[in-house]
């Protein structure tokens, strides 16, 4: 990857501090081929801490440039502002790999190595009305994201994409504080309790290979502007697996203060707010397995193992993403226009007095007049 940055970055005459500006969540630093006017970085696309997105057609490396001015030597202030750019790198994906001449004659050898190749997961923001992916990844308080989960299926058995968690940090770093878990509990939407949130899964599913919901957009409390990295769970099934504790989609509905299945009954929710719902599907999912083992082979003496072995997980993350104060996005676009109302408002006021004058005036003079008429008086 080779990014050019001329220094003029905002375009008004005041080059950057090559040593400000840096290149994704590592901070890679320029290299020495930069110039008077332009830093140039060159890294590899795995570098830096770049992020991968996978979908059927593309392969996305995903990196920031960071500008964080600092002040001049022996200077308290600054006179820019900082900024993040989101740098996407886009390389088509050139269907597969294997090579067609082979025939295997084995119909059942074929079978099993499709079903034992990798799956291929995704987490995207997707636009309002869900037709397209999202371009913009600023957002201000009082938007929504709509994040769209999927698996490809393109070489693989059919699959079913689940949700188990979800959770937003100021850093790629999932385990990094301060944290919100967004879903929990195999698919419980817990930030759609908030008094002030209406996230929820979309019902129905497009297909059982994607998997919808929305987030109302928040930022971390004591920053101004968040940069928020939303890390998930996702996990696939088989396509007919039955919704169960451990294969859900539950969101919160305030209207009648309970938890609703996207999918299969109500009841799967339930331990949603008591925080049970890996014991409760275990239990389900393996009861009638336990007594005496009768359908586990000898491989498969741990019931929970040989479940697992059934699935796939990937851990994805989506982001940065740019969360702006509803103050600021007031302050950027209210402003202008209060001037212009201030304006009017004093054009208004001024032609109205002219009028107010000269119909004073109007009628000051016909009573004048007919009083001289009346004494006789030219």
């Amino acid at each position: 990857m080779v990014v050019s940055v001329k220094r003029d970055l905002y375009g008004n005459g005041r080059l950057v501090k090559a040593s400000d500006l840096s290149l994704g969540p590592r901070q890679c630093m320029p290299s020495s081929q930069s110039t008077a006017t332009s830093v140039i970085f060159q890294q590899g696309l795995q570098d830096c801490g770049n992020t991968l997105q996978m979908t059927s057609d593309w392969l996305i490396y995903s990196t920031n440039l960071t500008y964080s001015p600092t002040p001049s030597r022996n200077s308290p202030i600054i006179r820019t502002n900082s900024a993040v750019i989101l740098i996407r790198c886009y390389y088509l994906r050139h269907g597969n790999v294997s090579s067609n001449a082979i025939k295997p004659t084995w119909i059942p050898f074929s079978s099993t190595i499709s079903v034992e190749e990798r799956l291929s997961f995704s987490l995207k923001l997707m636009n309002d009305d869900w037709s397209a992916p999202q371009t913009s990844t600023v957002f201000t308080l009082g938007d929504i994201f709509h994040i769209e989960a999927s698996v490809d299926t393109t070489n693989h058995v059919p699959m079913k994409i689940f949700v188990d968690s979800c959770v937003a940090t100021l850093s790629p770093d999932a385990t990094s504080s301060p944290r919100y878990e967004i879903i929990t509990q195999n698919g419980c939407l817990l930030d759609g309790k908030q008094e002030d949130s209406s996230s929820a899964f979309r019902s129905p599913r497009p297909t059982p290979d994607r998997l919808q919901f929305t987030v109302d957009a928040f930022r971390f409390v004591g920053s101004d502007n968040s940069m928020i990295y939303i890390t998930c769970n996702l996990r696939a099934v088989a396509e007919n697996q039955v919704p169960d504790p451990m294969n859900k989609a539950c969101s919160f509905s305030k209207s009648t203060n309970l938890w609703t299945a996207m999918e299969g009954t109500s009841g799967i929710c339930s331990c949603c707010d008591s925080m049970t719902c890996a014991t409760a599907g275990q239990s389900r999912r393996f009861g009638s397995l336990y007594p005496g083992h009768s359908r586990i082979g000898k491989r498969e003496a741990d019931p929970v193992k040989h479940w697992l072995l059934l699935q796939e997980h990937k851990v994805t993350t989506l982001g940065p993403l740019l969360v702006i104060s509803t103050e600021q996005s007031q302050a950027r676009t209210v402003t202008p226009l209060s001037s212009l109302v201030q304006l009017w408002v004093v054009v208004a006021f001024v032609s109205l007095s002219l009028v107010i004058l000269t119909i004073f005036g109007i009628v000051g003079k016909r009573p004048f007049k007919l009083h001289c008429r009346k004494a006789g008086l030219k």
